[in-house]
């Protein structure tokens, strides 16, 4: 988790797509990263620590 989670702030898109492939999330992160750089970070880091959640449940 520790890597994805790096890999939501250098590369948000690389962090939601280690998460959870191609999927909606993933194409709705590389909008928000071509709109602004701080959404993507956001979203990716939400949706890399919810996913962590899930899989301590």
């Amino acid at each position: 988790m520790l890597l994805r989670l790096i890999l939501a702030v250098i590369l948000p898109p690389a962090g939601v797509f280690l998460t959870t492939g191609i999927s909606s999330a993933f194409i709705i992160n590389i909008l928000l990263t071509l709109l602004g750089y701080v959404p993507g970070i956001i979203h990716a880091v939400w949706i890399v620590t919810k996913q962590g959640e899930n899989a301590n449940a």
